[in-house]
């Protein structure tokens, strides 16, 4: 494992029945780094997410999170330490503005209990940072936007905007570009990119250009085991990875568009 790490995972293992979804899996995230993990349908990677995140329990193993350990932590105990899970743990009120919604995930992260919410829009210590929230992911021209008129491409940005404000320590992503079209799956990907190096973020992603334009480094799994973990270059040479992932014909595709 390495040094230093935020994240450590040590010897996971989880099963459901016969169906060993993670096999003695380790894994180090390191601060600021962008590491994706890719693998087939099947390959445990949602699981492993799950795990991380505290909405399973492992078999077996020890994770550790900013040098303590969190196997048996709550997601909520979890999410108090920093580790955010964004798309499950932040839920859009479709009904009001995106500013306001990005303004009471402020106001959550402060402490502050709902019941006595009042209109968020009309605090300055939440209106300004929440500003700045839609800034970083592009949606200040839709500020006063209703969230239910929000294309899903939008909705996807304000989510990641929420999970932003409460400052995690480090973000996981599960498949943040399922049902974009092309054009919404790069603009994601230009706010992804705009965070490397700032936000410590796994990625469980199935399109492989955003994958090998945004990883510093990549794990990939086949049916709940780690076969290889490197940098873009060195995962997109393995013979292995291809055959086990993608087959050479597909993966030498998603590699020559991102050369």
């Amino acid at each position: 494992m390495l040094t230093g790490a935020l994240l450590e995972v040590q010897g996971l293992e989880k099963s459901f029945g016969a169906i060993m979804a993670c096999a003695r899996l380790s894994l180090s995230i390191m601060p600021g780094e962008m590491h994706a993990i890719i693998g087939p349908n099947g390959a445990g990677k949602s699981t492993l997410v799950a795990l991380i995140a505290g909405e399973l329990r492992p078999d077996a193993g020890v994770i550790r999170f900013s040098g303590k350990e969190i196997t048996a932590l709550s997601v909520h105990k979890r999410s108090r330490l920093g580790l955010a899970r964004s798309f499950q743990i932040t839920s859009i009120f479709q009904g009001f503005t995106v500013l306001d919604n990005v303004a009471l995930a402020i106001q959550a992260r402060s402490g502050h209990s709902f019941r006595f919410w009042q209109n968020a829009r009309q605090i300055a210590a939440l209106r300004e940072p929440a500003f700045s929230m839609l800034e970083q992911v592009g949606l200040t021209g839709r500020a006063q936007a209703v969230a239910a008129e929000l294309s899903y491409g939008e909705q996807r940005q304000l989510e990641i905007a929420m999970a932003l404000a409460v400052k995690p320590k480090l973000l996981l992503l599960d498949e943040p570009m399922a049902g974009m079209g092309a054009e919404e799956s790069e603009q994601l990907t230009a706010l992804l990119l705009s965070l490397k190096g700032k936000q410590t973020l796994v990625l469980v992603e199935h399109d492989m250009d955003a994958v090998f334009s945004l990883a510093d480094r990549i794990s990939v799994l086949v049916y709940g085991r780690m076969i290889a973990v490197g940098t873009p270059d060195v995962i997109r040479s393995l013979p292995e990875v291809r055959k086990a992932y993608l087959g050479d014909e597909e993966m030498e595709g998603a590699c020559s568009r991102i050369d």
